[in-house]
């Protein structure tokens, strides 16, 4: 990407926010600890937020530089350059993910008639534009989102406590299986989805208008979506209890639809797909973003030469999984073990590979 792209202190906190929610709402994370799920959610946050130092620590150590860059610098060029290869890669499929779920969602909620390809397609060219006109547009969007995603979010909460839907009684009895299915449900899955996802920030802070890196945004910005998240898992289970919160495809939506009787407004679950597509196209266009970051920091060709290439590649590799179960059965499956290798062991090794450099003098980056 070009060096004049900045982005501002706030535009990263915004970012971060809607990134982190993305596509969250659409499961109920840490399900198999029941009305415990909620718990799990914390904890998956503390240890992300552990993760999350480890990563502002590595940007710290290695100022106006991205993940590749750092790869590069501290594994050597040719191994750097084949592990920032496997990340763009890494990126790419991230992003097919969330094609996919855009997708699906369209066909289930608001378009059964329409050819998911066609949807998939449509939403693929709209994060291509905004990536072509590069990282100011991109980082501008969540300016204008986020605000009126959080106020959506915030009158149907009023809503649901307004007609009664809320029963927080359907949280007890607290840690009633002990607290191992806690961390169970927590260890790795909630912390590689949604908040070990947070590596793709490795490749956005060096865009950063300052100097350095924005501490105080991005943690206020970890710590307050995280609150955010804890709290609609916890509303989810309890609308709906924790059996059926555990089963439902898109839980937060059959958690609105309790408000079917309301008189005065109707088809809320519009609503609640529209801020599902918000989320899930802005994850999507970060990974897809980034991956086209990647590629140009590996090549040394500027960003528009990826762009085309990267979002074939991510439309064509949406088609690969049979259907929504299968869909699922992956992401929630083999994805969630593999995310670790990306998001703990390798950015370990490049602390530990930074740490080494600057203790013994060898770097005079340092």
């Amino acid at each position: 990407m070009p060096n004049k792209e900045q982005v501002s202190s706030l535009q990263i906190a915004f970012m971060i926010m809607l990134f982190e929610i993305g596509s969250t709402p659409l499961f109920l994370l840490g399900g198999t600890a029941k009305q415990d799920s909620w718990l799990a959610m914390c904890t998956g946050s503390a240890a992300g937020f552990i993760l999350l130092l480890l990563l502002m620590w590595i940007q710290w150590r290695s100022p106006g530089t991205d993940l590749i860059g750092m790869l590069k610098l501290h594994f050597g060029k040719l191994p750097g350059a084949v592990i920032g290869g496997v990340y763009s890669l890494y990126f790419a499929y991230q992003s097919m993910r969330n094609v996919r779920d855009l997708g699906e969602l369209t066909a289930m909620t608001m378009l059964p008639r329409t050819p998911m390809s066609v949807t998939m397609l449509v939403f693929v060219l709209l994060a291509l534009y905004a990536i072509w006109k590069g990282a100011e547009v991109v980082f501008r969007l969540p300016e204008v989102l986020l605000p009126v995603m959080l106020v959506f979010y915030i009158l149907l909460v009023i809503m649901l406590g307004i007609m009664g839907a809320i029963d927080f009684g359907r949280l007890s009895p607290v840690l009633g299986g002990g607290l191992m299915p806690v961390i169970e449900a927590a260890l790795p899955e909630i912390v590689s989805f949604p908040f070990g996802q947070m590596i793709v920030f490795l490749m956005l802070w060096s865009l950063w208008e300052k100097p350095g890196l924005p501490v105080k945004y991005t943690v206020n910005a970890y710590l307050l979506i995280s609150l955010f998240l804890i709290f609609m898992n916890a509303l989810n289970v309890a609308v709906l209890g924790p059996a059926i919160a555990g089963i439902s495809q898109l839980p937060f939506l059959k958690t609105v639809r309790t408000l079917s009787n309301l008189k005065f407004v109707e088809r809320l679950d519009i609503l609640v797909t529209a801020q599902l597509f918000v989320g899930l196209l802005i994850k999507m266009m970060i990974f897809y973003f980034c991956s086209v970051k990647a590629m140009a920091g590996l090549t040394g060709k500027p960003a528009k030469w990826w762009v085309f290439p990267v979002g074939a590649v991510i439309y064509g590799a949406s088609f690969l999984e049979r259907d929504y179960t299968q869909h699922i059965a992956i992401g929630l499956g083999p994805s969630l073990k593999l995310d670790p290798v990306f998001q703990v062991a390798i950015p370990l090794l490049l602390a530990v590979s930074i740490w080494v450099r600057g203790r013994f003098g060898r770097s005079g980056n340092f």
